[in-house]
């Protein structure tokens, strides 16, 4: 949706993010948190005291126990007393909520932050949990499965090659040289067969991670940040849960989110897309109608740093970083969740002239 005529605008005004990495044995979630949450207000000036709400993204599963958010709650801090939500899911959802709070009028800050342990187990085995329970997971499809249908069916229907998919994540990790916080950066091989037809190289790597970002509203924003990323719109859909009855070779749910968000009304500078496989790129590009003259993903994307329920709040955070920077005018973010670009968030985002 687009926000209402008679709200004050909201703009993402900081972002922060850990270095990702393949391990973080050695800290707690609450220790990983704390650099980042510190690093994200410090760049307001705001206090813990100041933040309207807060919202955070996650999943127990994950951390192999239940309510665990509540644990890292400590990051935050014990005093004073927060207005606080969680999203069982990427903190995509957490922003889009936030946000949603701030359009009320109630506050006009918000902290909303993310973090994943992908390394304390299994992923592939965790992931095969979001699937329907009676007819797919008895089956064991993980998600590097999953994803290899959704590259054959891309292949069988002509739209992508094998070279072509080599090609995403070569330039997505070239790009992502320039990233300090990416777990892979510069030239790494396609690697080897992995799943047919994808190699190694078309997988995101396995990493631990968080971000944070904070949002405020109106004047708030225009006194905390020099050239706010203001909201112009967000949208999320979901496509059904069985694999069977969708096309997997599109994506509806993410053109439908871009259209309610008014991102086709304008021609966009960046996008930031939340592509953990290559093949996945392929589906949101043509989703999303961007050509060459939109730069995909100059971050690496999550091709170069893909922590589970971070990773998409972290393409949030690098399109408004960018427009910060002066980099690009008008951005579009993308975050996903589930099997095959199951569940699909879109936000756009402007920089003041």
């Amino acid at each position: 949706m687009t926000p209402p005529a008679d709200t004050a605008p909201v703009a993402v005004v900081a972002f922060a993010q850990t270095v990702h990495r393949r391990r973080t044995d050695e800290l707690s979630e609450t220790e990983m948190l704390m650099p980042v949450l510190h690093e994200v207000l410090a760049a307001t000036g705001l206090r813990t005291a100041d933040i309207g709400f807060t919202c955070s993204g996650s999943s127990d599963y994950l951390a192999g126990r239940a309510f665990s958010f509540t644990l890292a709650l400590d990051g935050v801090g014990a005093w004073p007393p927060i207005s606080e939500s969680h999203v069982e899911t990427d903190g995509a959802w957490a922003f889009y909520e936030a946000w949603v709070k701030l359009l009320t009028g109630e506050t006009d800050t918000a902290l909303v932050y993310a973090y994943g342990t992908s390394s304390a187990g299994d992923l592939r085995d965790v992931l095969s949990r979001q699937l329907d329970p009676y007819y797919t997971a008895p089956l064991w499809p993980d998600s590097i499965a999953l994803a290899a249908l959704q590259a054959r069916a891309l292949i069988d229907a002509g739209h992508t090659t094998g070279p072509a998919l080599a090609a995403i994540a070569a330039r997505s990790r070239a790009d992502a040289a320039a990233n300090p916080y990416a777990q892979l950066r510069g030239a790494v091989t396609h690697g080897d067969p992995l799943v047919h037809p994808l190699h190694t190289g078309d997988c995101p790597p396995v990493g631990d991670g968080a971000a944070a970002l904070v949002l405020a509203a109106g004047d708030r924003a225009r006194e905390l940040c020099a050239r706010p990323a203001w909201i112009t719109g967000a949208d999320h859909r979901t496509e059904a849960h069985a694999l069977g009855v969708r096309d997997l070779t599109d994506s509806p749910s993410t053109r439908h989110a871009a259209r309610r968000a008014g991102a086709f009304d304008r021609p966009l500078d960046l996008a930031e897309l939340h592509a953990p496989f290559t093949s996945q790129e392929v589906v949101l590009r043509r989703a999303l109608d961007l050509d060459e003259r939109v730069r995909v993903n100059p971050s690496g994307g999550a091709l170069a740093a893909n922590p589970v329920m971070a990773a998409g709040l972290v393409r949030i955070g690098e399109a408004a970083a960018a427009i910060h920077r002066g980099e690009a005018d008008r951005a579009l973010a993308h975050a996903t969740s589930g099997p095959c670009l199951q569940q699909n968030l879109v936000t756009v985002l402007e920089g003041e002239a």
